[in-house]
């Protein structure tokens, strides 16, 4: 099983780690509706915002991992989401659509009952939290 510590550290190297800690062939990538050769950008993009949520939300590092998800909704367009899961029990505990102009955190603190934040910008939700 691979951590969050591991899985940044390989990406700053150039190489991306699937959750269960090996070399991913889809850029850590559980399912997606896109274009396989879609993946790479997908996944720079969604390492760099998961770093940075995690950071805002002090989750430790070696604690968890993150895998990514590529959405194909009822309506509306694709959408790319990152999870976050406790290490020990693989338990998501946020998802997380850090889509600029349409962002969606979900967290297990209210057990995903409703989005604990929707809003334009990821940078709105740090804002209403206290961590």
């Amino acid at each position: 099983m691979s951590t969050l510590r591991k899985q940044f550290e390989a990406f700053d190297q150039g190489r991306y780690l699937d959750s269960d800690g090996t070399e991913s062939h889809c850029y850590n990538f559980y399912d997606w509706f896109c274009k396989d050769s879609s993946l790479k950008n997908k996944a720079n993009t969604l390492f760099r915002a998961s770093r940075r949520f995690v950071k805002k939300m002090d989750i430790d590092l070696d604690k968890h991992y993150v895998f990514f998800k590529n959405n194909c909704p009822m309506r509306g367009p694709l959408r790319d989401d990152f999870r976050i899961c406790d290490r020990e029990t693989g338990d998501v505990l946020f998802t997380v659509t850090p889509t600029t102009g349409r962002v969606e955190v979900w967290g297990s603190e209210n057990y995903f009952s409703e989005a604990l934040f929707e809003g334009h910008s990821i940078s709105d939700f740090y804002s209403t939290r206290e961590v």
